[in-house]
Formats: C-alpha cells, structure tokens, sequence
C-alpha cells in the first residue's frame, strides 16, 4: 500500500462515497425498526445512545473522505472494511444492550481502526493524533460493555460518547478541538456529502413505508395515506435542500481554523435532531398508515408530530449556526405540528398526517426564502 501525505482536495463525492452512505443508512432503518417495537422512554434513550456514537463515525468517515478522496484500489478497500465494520454493528444493535453487544462492539471497533488507519494518509496527522485516544477509548468502552450486565452497560455506553463527542470540548488544549486548524474541509464536498446521506435517509423510509404496507387490505382510507407518506417525506427533502447553496458559501467564506468547528456544530450537532427527526417520524408514518382511520395511541401520534417537529428544529439551528435562511419559520412550524398530536390521538391518525403535510406545506409557500421556486 503506497501512503500518500498530501492526497489532492476532495472534487465532487465519489460513488464509492455514496455506497457508502446506503450502507450507513441501514443503522438508520434498524433504529425505526427497534422504535417501532418500543417507543417507551427507555426505548428511546436506547435509540439515543446507539444513533449518538454511530453518527459520530460517520461524520470522522465525511471528514476522512473530505481530507483524503478515495481514488486509489486501497483506499476504496478500506472504505469497504469500513462499511462492513457499519454492517456487522447494525446487525448488532437490535439486543446491544442485553445479548449482541460484543457484535456490535467488535464492528464499531472496525469502523474506527479503519478511520484512523485512513486518516493517517492525510496532511492532518497532527490532528489524527489528538483524535485517536477518544475514538479508540470510545470504542473499547462499547465493547466491553459487551461483557457485563445491568446498568453498568449503559453507564458505558453514555462514558463512550461522552468521551468522543463532550471532553473534547471540555479540554480543548489536548484535544483534536485545539488542534482544528490541523483539519481543512472542502465545503462544496463536505456540503453534497452530508446532503446525499439526508436524501438517502429520506428515500429509505420512503422504501421502508410502502414495504410495511398490508396489499392484503387496501382501502381508499390506506391509499391517501400512502400518498401522504411520499409527500410528507418530500417536503422534508425541499425543507432541508432549500438552503444548501447558501450554506455552501457561507461554509467556504469561513476561516480555515474556525471552518472545522462550524462544521462540527452545524453537520454533526446540528443534524443529530434532523436525522432523529427522519428516524421518528418514519415510526410514526408507519402507525399512520396501519390505521389511517382511526386514533392511534399517544405515542405513536407524538413519533409523527415530534418526528417532523425534532427534524425542524434541528434544521432551524443549522440554519442559525451558518447565518442563513429563515429559522423562525421552521421554529413556528414545529410548534404548529406539536400542536397537531391530539388530532392523531383523539380523531384519526389519517387527519393527523394531513395536517402536518399542510402545516408544512404552508411553511414552504410562506417563507420568505421562498424555496418552491429555486431550482
């Protein structure tokens, strides 16, 4: 394997990147599948924890591919090793809490070797070294919350993001935070990236949807649901993409040092909500179209409403975190579709999906930005 200090910037996302991206978006799929089953409190802390350290890696994985390009046979190998390290933990994550957690541990153990292994052939090395220590650390705590039993698994678990995405912050001086001027993003690159995995998530559930739908049993009632799943979706799509050549330049009018942090607050933090968002409300569309005529209970109508709702507000800090577009108005309809969660209780879960689909619909005329009408 030849080693490479200074690979050439990162062009436009390679396909090898996207498949990438599909593989990843299996965990997404797995999590609205365990949140289906249990949508209790403890369920969703669960769902937390497994989406909080997985999207951790992706995003170290968009960083890596950002810094070196995967041009190369060998680079495009370990990217494979990578996804296979995504794949076994996905298999894992159904009972990583009380039976598959080695499963799961060993593949997120891949997943961040192969990272740093990676890493190593770019011009950040300083950086690498700063972020080893956490990831590593991270993963072993994973894996050996594999080993043990009760409560003790998830103190673990919660130690190994804390670990990896909070102590950083905290300790700045010897950590990869103070070293960020060590890490250049391309921000046309970085941009498509994390916009292709928000499609493909949007297009999985949209897969996921019309494959849980009983052909057995179709009613007029069912269809119109099914139409509104496609479209409820599709409105998050042009919610999210309304803004994406705006954030483009203000990413690329950002200092190099304070580049890397932007894009850690706005395409890590930030789209941990969106991408929760996309994750429950697919739990919730599904409930939707079970009964489309009838009241579902409380917390299958709150999956849909605080789905959609998290997704905004998640894309209302992204918006202010890069100063651009209008987070007032996603704020306003988030609140409005909270607001829509008894109808889904109380009258029929078909009434309540019209009427996020409407609330959200009236954002994207209304706004000012008026996303309707770019290309």
């Amino acid at each position: 394997m030849r080693w490479q200090a200074a690979p050439a910037p990162a062009g436009p996302v390679t396909p090898v990147e996207l498949f990438f991206d599909m593989v990843f978006v299996f965990t997404l799929t797995q999590l609205t599948s365990l949140l289906e089953k249990d949508l209790s409190l403890a369920g969703v802390g669960r769902i937390l924890l497994l989406f909080g350290v997985l999207w951790w890696m992706y995003g170290g994985y968009a960083w890596l591919t950002n810094h070196v390009p995967p041009r190369r046979v060998s680079q495009k190998l370990l990217l494979f090793a990578g996804m296979a390290g995504f794949l076994v933990a996905a298999v894992g994550m159904p009972r990583a809490f009380d039976g598959t957690g080695v499963v799961f541990g060993l593949g997120y153990l891949v997943v961040i070797c192969v990272h740093l292994l990676l890493f190593t052939q770019s011009d950040a090395v300083a950086g690498v070294l700063r972020l080893a220590p956490f990831n590593v650390g991270a993963a072993l705590l994973i894996l050996a919350a594999g080993f043990v039993e009760g409560p003790a698994v998830y103190a673990l678990w919660i130690a190994a993001f804390v670990l990896m995405a909070v102590i950083p912050y905290l300790i700045p001086r010897y950590s990869w935070v103070g070293g960020a001027a060590a890490f250049h993003v391309a921000a046309e690159h970085f941009v498509e990236r994390h916009g292709l995995l928000v499609l493909v998530a949007l297009g999985e559930s949209v897969v996921a949807i019309g494959m849980g739908v009983d052909a057995e049993h179709l009613t007029a009632a069912t269809i119109g649901a099914i139409i509104l799943a496609l479209v409820l979706p599709g409105e998050l799509f042009w919610t999210y993409f309304s803004d994406a050549r705006a954030a483009e330049h203000a990413l690329a009018g950002t200092e190099i040092g304070a580049r890397s942090l932007l894009s850690t607050r706005a395409y890590f933090f930030a789209h941990i909500p969106l991408l929760l968002g996309i994750v429950v409300t697919a739990a919730g569309i599904h409930s939707a179209i079970a009964h489309p005529g009838e009241p579902v209970e409380w917390r299958s109508a709150s999956a849909l409403g605080g789905g959609v709702a998290l997704f905004l507000l998640g894309y209302a800090d992204f918006q202010r975190a890069m100063g651009i577009g209008s987070p007032r108005s996603r704020i306003v309809a988030a609140a409005a579709v909270l607001a829509t969660i008894p109808i889904g209780a109380k009258a029929s879960a078909g009434i309540h999906l019209a009427s996020v689909v409407a609330i959200l619909a009236a954002m994207l005329v209304i706004d000012p930005s008026r996303p309707l009408e770019q290309d």
